[in-house]
């Protein structure tokens, strides 16, 4: 017989899982949620927030090498690998002990152990006190993903890295193999190039980030190689030999001839699955494809009372999308009217590497090949005082209009504080901005941001400062 009852039990306290408990509790339902390790999830604890304490201190360790540029001097400038990763470290904790804070501010009952369905209805919970049997009348499954592996490349946690590994090195080694040059294996590729490591990023398609606009990476690859990253796409790894501190690769080539490359550390960055193992999910009949949960437009598996969203659902695999769909997932259950489903062209992605990369919507590739006459803009940082000023000339903002509508289909960025200034473009998606619009808009001064409106006259012909 069930010990407890609630309107909800959320499986996962990732950023898509606490905030769906937080939504629904405020809604008036009766929460739990299930977390079989930290509260926060891989992305608060090792993921999307410690790795970017740990670039943090890579962008501010590069800009102390630039100080004669801006008229500064300092002496013996090094870097503590230690303190590095204990601040990184530190600041995850934080924010852990913050989601704690939330959970009991918004009286959500946080059962600590691993989940599994009992049954439709029921979840079953092993943890440090015990076996614990609750009952749902809803579920909403945020289990998340981890890190893919691949036949012959599989990480030991010394010689051949996963993320969780690549984060807390016991020492900046000399070199370093990246396999993947998604938003994962890029940000490693430059927080360890910033302390002077020698890295080779592998790539099986014919360029970098391939999910962002060609234009862009094109960009990011001039940008990374004049770091000194080594940069082999369209190859792939054959296998690894280990040795006693080092792994040695065999790499195919585009024209099948190989190359071995000989380093003290890999990090696979292939990709990632879902956690839907040892849950009961094919039990209760929830489907399953290719390792992700399979959900409609509301998010509902087809089971009744049953949710799934996050990563565990697949792309994009961003934790602004997992959250949206907590939310979304959480109204639904309550019953909120007026509701509407994601739209993924509005979803923002952001790499945190040096320089910063940042998107939404389609690519101009993707816009045409859908059959559109696009009108394209494009902006270099260059001509931006502001950027000028912080001595990041380096950059370049891409949009792309419907020719027709004016409609805004894409917008691609590359350079400093990219990541930041996305948002805008997506608040303009959002409201359905047309180019006349965003052409009237006025942009403060001096501002990088100035750069995104330069990008959309220059879509029609009216840039000011080129």
């Amino acid at each position: 017989m069930a010990e407890t009852s609630y309107d909800l039990v959320v499986i996962g306290s990732g950023p898509g899982g606490y905030v769906a408990a937080i939504r629904a509790s405020q809604l008036g339902l009766k929460v739990a949620i299930v977390e079989r390790e930290a509260l926060g999830g891989i992305c608060l604890n090792w993921g999307c927030i410690p790795t970017k304490a740990l670039l943090r201190s890579a962008e501010i360790y590069q800009t102390l090498h630039r100080l004669e540029e801006f008229g500064l001097k300092a002496d013996n400038i090094g870097f503590d690998a230690d303190a590095i990763v204990k601040r990184s470290r530190e600041v995850a904790g934080q924010l852990s002990a913050g989601v704690k804070f939330l959970m009991k501010k918004n009286k959500i009952h946080v059962h600590e152990g691993t989940a599994k369905l009992a049954g439709v209805g029921r979840v079953s919970v092993d943890g440090k006190s015990g076996h614990t049997e609750i009952a749902a009348k809803n579920i909403v499954l945020a289990t998340g993903a981890r890190a893919r592996t691949l036949p012959g490349i599989e990480p030991d946690g010394k010689l051949i890295w996963t993320y969780r590994e690549a984060m807390v090195p016991a020492a900046m080694s000399k070199s370093l193999l990246v396999i993947g040059s998604g938003a994962i294996g890029i940000e490693f590729a430059s927080f360890y190039r910033a302390f002077g490591v020698e890295v080779t990023v592998v790539e099986v398609m014919d360029r970098i980030l391939p999910v962002e606009d060609a234009e862009i990476s094109a960009f990011a690859a001039k940008a990374f190689k004049k770091q000194g990253m080594k940069l082999l796409v369209s190859a792939k790894v054959e296998k690894l030999e280990k040795g006693n501190d080092s792994v040695t690769a065999t790499i195919v080539m585009k024209d099948a001839k190989t190359e071995t490359i000989t380093v003290e550390r890999v990090i696979s960055a292939v990709g990632i699955t879902g956690n839907v193992e040892n849950m009961g999910l094919e039990d209760v009949g929830v489907k399953i494809e290719r390792g992700h949960v399979v959900v409609n437009e509301w998010l509902e598996t087809g089971v009744s009372g049953i949710y799934a969203i996050g990563d565990l659902v697949g792309a994009p695999w961003l934790a602004h999308k997992a959250s949206h769909e907590g939310v979304l997932a959480a109204e639904r259950i309550a019953g909120v009217k007026g509701l509407h489903p994601l739209d993924v062209t509005k979803v923002p992605g952001c790499t945190y590497s040096m320089p910063q990369i940042a998107s939404v919507g389609l690519t101009e590739a993707k816009a045409r090949e859908g059959g559109r006459e696009v009108k394209v803009g494009h902006f270099p940082f260059i001509g931006n005082g502001k950027a000028i000023a912080l001595g990041e000339p380096e950059g370049l903002v891409k949009t792309i209009f419907d020719a027709k509508t004016g409609e805004l289909l894409g917008a691609h960025m590359i350079g400093a504080e990219v990541t930041e200034l996305i948002q805008g473009y997506t608040v303009a998606k959002s409201l359905e901005t047309t180019e006349g619009e965003l052409i009237n808009t006025i942009f403060p001064h001096p501002t990088l941001s100035e750069t995104m409106h330069e990008s959309v006259l220059d879509a029609f012909g009216r840039a000011l400062h080129m």
